[in-house]
């Protein structure tokens, strides 16, 4: 169990993130654009912007640091590395460790030595995610992971993820718009608004019977395949 505390952002003190929440295995944090989600992931990793400051109590059986026990997947694959190194000069960890987790993740071998653009989006993301566990990292951070793929990879990343988490056990916290994928990934959520929690809960009961007009409306966006912007 992770617990965040009193996690507050500000900008030249006008608040623009106050939550508090708790990651049990995998937390979903869904709001439209602007809601503060990929502010809260940035003030986890420590790398907010200069003109924000933060502060936050963290309860949590290991310490948070990015690149050891925390990793991240940013939004989009496609800038995530650099295009003109090959893949396998960007990797850090061993290739033994690679070949196990391109093996596991379904991707063929050679794909290691090619340079990022060769690669399809489905491919470049399942890089992402191989590198992120090359640290056997115990918390796994996702912004917006899916939101450069078509409809079917974002299927089939929201499989994979839900299979690496078995397998390998870290907690999760998976931001994103869409609260339907969100509810694919992870059984609980906890949907944002401005900054501020609007509710929370298991991600069945919030698709299902959202006490919120806003989550209402983020869920009747999702199933339409938009994204609810006020």
């Amino acid at each position: 169990m992770i617990r965040i505390r009193k996690l507050r952002i500000e900008s030249e003190s006008k608040p623009l993130v106050d939550l508090s929440f708790e990651i049990d295995g995998a937390l979903a944090l869904v709001g439209q654009s602007g809601s503060g989600k990929s502010l809260t992931l940035r003030a986890l990793l420590g790398m907010l912007p200069g003109a924000l400051t933060s502060q936050m109590e963290i309860e949590a059986p290991f310490a948070l640091h990015r690149g050891e026990t925390v990793a991240f997947i940013p939004q989009n694959p496609f800038t995530a590395l650099s295009p003109m190194t090959k893949i396998c000069k960007q990797w850090f960890a061993s290739e033994e460790k690679a070949q196990k987790l391109f093996e596991l993740l379904g991707l063929e071998w050679p794909l290691f030595r090619r340079y990022p653009p060769q690669l399809s989006g489905g491919q470049l993301q399942r890089v992402s995610f191989a590198m992120a566990l090359s640290s056997d990292p115990r918390l796994l951070l996702l912004d917006e992971p899916t939101t450069a793929l078509d409809p079917h990879l974002r299927e089939e990343v929201a499989r994979v993820l839900v299979e690496l988490r078995q397998r390998f056990g870290f907690a999760m916290l998976f931001v994103t718009h869409d609260i339907n994928l969100a509810a694919k990934i992870c059984p609980r959520m906890l949907v944002i608004r401005e900054g501020r929690a609007v509710e929370s809960g298991s991600s069945e009961r919030l698709l299902s019977h959202p006490h919120e007009e806003y989550t209402r409306r983020l869920v009747e966006a999702s199933f339409a395949n938009r994204e609810f912007r006020t």
